[in-house]
């Protein structure tokens, strides 16, 4: 079948955002196996520099337009409309994050057409599209067949290791004029900033992470000197997060922060879907709970049950005791 896979290129404030190299990466198996080529769509304002990071693709469609500023879910999907209809890909990779979230929903009412959205893969199958998405917040799993094309596919972060969308060359780019809505029924109002000198949780190679198991925001501070010893950073579920036991960005889930550290040490976590949907990629996870029936054990490769402020304490002492007996090695 003719035409092309797309990849929405998404950018927030002038860089590209990780998850745009995850869908590439699954953007050029999908294309090499449908025999097509693969096309990054990079919308915004002033971000042409930006589309030579896009190597990955065979080539870019690029459109900049004031309007195109500021992530405004309608005004994207008005934009794409007429480009897709005159061009007809076969498929088209949307990220889904707070960025990007609605465009596809949105861009697939303006077409007349179906939506796959929450997909953790995309296949070609005897020369068929199939997806695999999550239903319910992660509590059911879906093979979906796109009937049609272009089948509008919302991907969910952590599809494909991020390295594995990047390439050195600089794409073909063209410039592609359109027809922009300049106003819409949604206004962006702020953009709320981490607190200063705050970490940026996605980053971390090690996470010890909090929940309600924790039982005071007091002993926070527990866990973040076990975090120190270890040379991470302490974060959260929603749960303490909306309790303002910590700040919010550090959450970690669905609502909050996709993570994928090389130690994720959840202490006192239950482990809602929407918890696991953000650090289920971690290297490694180990979890602590007075609960041995609670979900989190699932999807940890260790597990502990036990009181997390009986643990916490000795697991900190044992980690300084193995650091200061290296140290005079």
């Amino acid at each position: 079948m003719a035409g092309n896979v797309w990849v929405l290129a998404e950018q927030w404030r002038g860089q590209l955002s990780e998850i745009t190299y995850e869908v590439l990466a699954l953007g050029k198996e999908l294309a090499t196996a449908l025999g097509c080529d693969l096309q990054a769509v990079l919308l915004g304002h002033n971000v042409k520099p930006l589309a030579a990071s896009l190597g990955k693709a065979d080539s870019v469609l690029c459109l900049d337009h004031s309007a195109l500023a500021t992530p405004v879910a309608e005004i994207f999907a008005h934009a794409l409309t007429p480009i897709i209809r005159a061009r007809s890909p076969q498929a088209i990779l949307m990220p889904l994050t707070n960025v990007s979230l609605g465009v596809a929903s949105l861009l697939a009412e303006e077409l007349g057409i179906g939506c796959v959205n929450f997909c953790r893969d995309v296949r070609a199958v005897d020369g068929s599209l199939q997806t695999r998405s999550v239903l319910y917040g992660g509590k059911m799993e879906a093979i979906v067949k796109p009937a049609q094309r272009p089948a509008i596919l919302g991907i969910l972060p952590g599809v494909r290791p991020p390295d594995e969308g990047l390439a050195e060359t600089v794409p073909p780019i063209e410039d592609v004029t359109v027809d922009v809505q300049e106003s819409s029924s949604i206004r962006w109002k702020r953009y709320i900033e981490p607190e200063i000198g705050d970490v940026d949780i996605s980053k971390q190679e090690v996470l010890v992470s909090v929940g309600r198991g924790l039982q005071s925001p007091d002993n926070v501070a527990v866990a973040a000197e076990l975090a120190e010893a270890l040379g991470g950073a302490v974060c959260g579920s929603r749960p303490v997060i909306d309790q303002g036991w910590l700040p919010l960005s550090r959450q970690v889930g669905k609502s909050g922060v996709v993570v994928k550290p090389k130690l994720y040490l959840a202490a006192g976590i239950s482990g809602a879907p929407e918890h696991v949907e953000g650090m289920k990629n971690s290297e490694l996870i180990i979890a602590i709970n007075t609960d041995e029936q609670a979900p989190i054990f699932h999807v940890a490769q260790y597990g502990i049950a036990a009181d997390v402020m009986d643990l916490l304490p000795a697991l900190t002492e044992a980690v300084r005791s193995r650091k200061e007996v290296k140290s005079h090695a």
